[in-house]
């Protein structure tokens, strides 16, 4: 490096020179020291560093690969879930389809009238019985299973003495009533009024609070597989990410890179010395031969002692630069340091989570037999709501037949009542004709007879009428509409298209 020509009589004493060369000298030689220092400690940082990077890698490697099993646990979970909740869904539709076919055939029977006749003359001889006796609140159709259809008795009459108006089957009064009844069908009950809906009720609240036990059984581990999911991520994340550059390869350029500033270091501490080396020995020189040097010699030496302040930055710089690679590599061990620490914490977690996934899966089985037991119980309450539905679309049909079979009945019995009449007219025919016979006769020749002969000749003809068989009485049924009847037939033509059961549905 060159310099502009210094003042002679500006240039320090030699001995100055000297002083300044061997403290530039001395200076030098402890920062070289100290560098070589750190580059020592540098290279056994390096390798503490390469030592946890090492344990660091496989202590991670095998957190992962638990992460993965645990993994596996809540996944397993989830489908044990899964599989429960199908059942349990295939169960809700199955139950959607009986309710709703009960629902149908109860609708139905709310919409079919029965006539008055049929219920208001006693409650023994109604056609259902009363839905509010001991035996029927065992019961939840509102009649009884054996129940027969008893027929409605009036006083005893005969078919000849209603034709001839000797006898009434019903007072004024009640036949009044009835007619009025019978004028407003908006009154009239329905097959549903003599349904038992409290039992209904009972058994519907009774399959709800079995469903709502099963759901609380099932929600004992909803939240299992996501807070395992939540907690294998956040485990996951807080793994140290692998180095962009290998380890290795960055110890390997740090001490590259200082080996190359220690070696610069070590030219520099060099040359000081041969300057020291040389200012000492023309001191040495001056002191031994009392001659000086020249002008020309004091202005070279001089220009060299002016170069010391800049090989000292540069050792300055060179030193600086040891010392910041000393602490990367100091920072870097420490890095991970922290994290095997944290690794060795989040083992002790994945402990933890080994027991707590433990107690997971015996829940989860737990869970599964008490599903399974809930599930059996409930399907059976679905069978009881099929023989429900079952029994109803009976007794929708047997009352339909009903209907029929009174309106077979009448025509019965209105078919026989005709014979009676007619042959009943027949024989007062027949009397009256016998009679006035028999009043000739005796006009003609009864005069002439002996009185002690055949004393009947002048009785009367015999007088015939027609009754029931003895201890029988007449029979007297219900009052139907003729659109009933067509209604109830129309109902059991249509009893093809509903069949019994919700698998229909």
């Amino acid at each position: 490096m060159s310099h502009p020509p210094t003042d002679p009589t500006a240039q320090p004493h030699l001995v100055s020179l000297v002083l300044q060369s061997k403290k530039a000298l001395q200076h030098g030689q402890q920062l070289c020291s100290q560098s070589q220092s750190q580059y020592n400690v540098s290279a056994q940082e390096a390798v503490e560093v390469l030592a946890l990077d090492a344990k660091v890698r496989w202590i991670a490697d095998a957190i992962i690969e638990q992460l993965k099993l645990a993994a596996g646990v809540a996944k397993c979970i989830e489908e044990k879930r899964a599989a429960l909740g199908k059942q349990v869904k295939s169960w809700d539709t199955s139950r959607t389809k009986y309710t709703n076919a009960l629902e149908s055939v109860l609708e139905s029977l709310g919409g079919q009238v029965v006539p008055p006749d049929f219920h208001e003359e006693s409650a023994d001889s109604s056609l259902f019985g009363s839905q509010h006796s001991d035996a029927d609140d065992e019961q939840p159709f509102g009649y009884h299973q054996n129940a027969q259809c008893r027929p409605i008795i009036s006083p005893s009459t005969s078919p000849s003495a209603t034709l001839r108006g000797k006898g009434k089957s019903r007072s004024v009064d009640l036949a009044e009533r009835r007619r009025m009844a019978r004028a407003d069908r908006r009154k009239w009950k329905t097959l549903r009024d003599f349904v038992d809906d409290r039992a209904i009720e009972e058994i519907l609240e009774t399959i709800e609070n079995e469903r709502n036990i099963l759901e609380d059984v099932l929600n004992q581990t909803a939240d299992y597989p996501s807070s395992l999911d939540a907690t294998i991520n956040s485990l996951r994340d807080s793994l140290p990410l692998p180095p962009q550059v290998p380890i290795l390869t960055q110890m390997q350029d740090v001490l590259v890179a200082q080996d190359t500033i220690i070696t610069s270091m070590a030219e520099k501490l060099e040359s000081l010395a041969v300057h020291y080396g040389q200012m000492a020995g023309a001191l040495k020189e001056t002191e031994e031969t009392g001659e000086g040097f020249g002008e020309e010699d004091m202005q070279a030496m001089n220009r060299d002692t002016e170069e010391l302040p800049i090989i000292m930055n540069e050792l300055d710089e060179c030193a600086q630069q040891v010392n910041e690679h000393l602490n990367r590599l100091t920072t870097s061990r420490k890095d991970f340091q922290q994290d095997l620490d944290h690794l060795l914490t989040v083992l002790d977690t994945l402990e933890g989570l080994g027991d707590i996934m433990s107690e997971m899966l015996l829940t989860q089985d737990s869970v599964e037999i008490k599903c399974e037991e809930s599930l059996t119980s409930l399907q059976q309450q679905l069978e009881t709501l099929d023989h429900l539905h079952e029994r109803y679309v009976l007794y929708q049909t047997a009352f339909n037949k009903l209907v029929l079979e009174i309106a077979r009945r009448r025509h019965y019995r209105e078919s026989t009542e005709s014979i009676v009449k007619g042959m009943i007219s027949q024989l007062q025919v027949m009397t009256e004709e016998e009679s006035q016979l028999r009043k000739h006769f005796n006009a003609e020749c009864g005069a002439h007879l002996p009185e002690d002969i055949c004393l009947s000749i002048g009785n009367e003809p015999t007088r015939w009428d027609v009754v029931p068989w003895p201890g029988d009485t007449r029979e007297i049924l219900p009052e139907i509409d003729a659109d009933l009847i067509i209604e109830a037939r129309e109902r059991l033509q249509g009893q093809s298209d509903f069949v019994v059961g919700p698998e229909s549905i």
